[in-house]
């Protein structure tokens, strides 16, 4: 629990300094936007001051300096008397005969920067309009690149954590279906040999010794379904509909009459590859799933359906629903919304149906209060 704990803080203390690493470069970068403008600011001062010596000059002036300011702007520029424009400089020559589109780029430069106001003569001024500069333009978008760039980092930082925690916990869940496939395996062996010996003794019925030949059945096949998790099955070509059937056949005899049950299917053998043993187990979960969101009393239907290039299994309830919310977490390892459940269950189909089966699993519909379908696709497969 402190270890658990320790790991939290850490990563809240990472957050924080990385936002307050990024908080720090988008002051400064705002800062330096708004000294570079103010440097501009200060530049077309200098035009404009530029602009009134060269009006103003007489034959003897000198004027190279001002002339080299104004040749050296690099910046787009209207000045305006009494609101008409009377001089341009770094307009796009295609505007310069379109009155229109020349007054609508004066409306832009407007919007930029406040406008210089030069008395270039006693009593008489002009405005100076102008608008920022390429890199100024530039600088613009550099803090949204760099939010970009940030949160495309925290997003593969973020499916790199959640990959390596899901690959953990996958681990960890065959892990433990294995332990449990070898644990189981050693009193049943025994069984098989206690079965024999009482078939040897003939003391007890032989309907009796038949039920119990059943459960030990049983119980091989579910120490070989957790024997297989984290292994790669082998897969073999089988009529679906004839495989899901045996399960829902097991389980329907098991349950009492208060759930009404319901099979469906075409016609004629179903071709698909699958492992018979895992698929047994997809199909009981997804039934046992349904019973117990229905509290052992309601109405549930296996229904299998085919539409030429893939085998659809819909298996629904009439039970308490799942929140729209939770379509997808009901499959993450862990989940689950029973006070005594570990959130194994559809975590192991979806491993099942999705990497050992290539099929595709998903929460086809549910609504609270009115039930669920959840449903099982399968890719077609050709008969030898």
């Amino acid at each position: 629990m402190q270890f658990s704990d320790r790991r939290a803080v850490t990563r809240w203390i990472i957050i924080a300094t990385s936002f307050v690493i990024v908080s720090l470069i988008l002051w400064n970068t705002y800062a330096f936007f708004q000294i570079f403008k103010e440097e501009e600011r200060v530049k077309m001062q200098q035009w404009a001051l530029a602009q009134k010596t060269l009006a103003n000059a007489d034959i003897d002036a000198d004027i190279a300096l001002p002339f080299e300011i104004i040749q050296n702007a690099h910046i787009p520029i209207i000045v305006t008397q009494q609101g008409k424009i009377v001089n341009y400089i770094n307009i796009d020559p295609s505007l310069e005969k379109d009155p229109k589109q020349m007054q609508a780029m004066l409306e832009n430069l407007k919007t930029q920067n406040d406008p210089i106001k030069m008395e270039y003569v006693p009593g008489k001024f002009q405005y100076l309009y102008y608008g920022d500069s390429d890199l100024l333009n530039k600088l613009k978008y550099y803090p949204a690149a760099l939010l970009l760039i940030i949160f495309l980092f925290a997003a593969v930082v973020y499916n790199f954590y959640r990959s390596t925690k899901m690959a953990t916990q996958n681990k960890l869940w065959a892990g433990m279906a294995k332990e449990t496939a070898h644990q189981i395996g050693t009193p049943l062996s025994s069984l098989i040999g206690w079965l024999e010996y009482l078939k040897a003794e003939g003391t007890v019925a032989e309907s009796t010794l038949e039920e119990i030949e059943k459960d030990i059945v049983r119980l091989q096949v579910i120490t070989d379904r957790f024997s297989k998790v984290g292994s790669e099955p082998v897969l073999e070509t089988l009529d679906l509909v004839a495989e899901t059937r045996a399960s829902f056949d097991y389980l329907q005899a098991r349950f009492s009459n208060q759930v009404h049950f319901t099979f469906t299917a075409p016609e004629g053998p179903l071709w698909v590859a699958i492992n018979p043993a895992l698929h047994s187990w997809t199909i009981e979960n997804l039934m046992k799933n349904a019973i117990d969101a229905m509290r052992g009393k309601g109405a549930l239907t296996v229904a299998i359906e085919s539409d030429g290039t893939h085998y659809k299994i819909n298996i629904t309830d009439n039970g308490k629903g799942i929140p729209k919310n939770q379509f997808r977490k009901v499959f993450e390892p862990g989940f689950t919304t029973k006070k005594r459940g570990w959130g194994l269950g559809l975590s192991l189909t979806k491993r099942i149906v999705e990497d050992y089966h290539k099929g595709k699993i998903r929460v086809l519909h549910s609504e609270i209060g009115k039930g669920t379908t959840m449903q099982m696709v399968y890719g077609v497969a050709l008969k030898d």
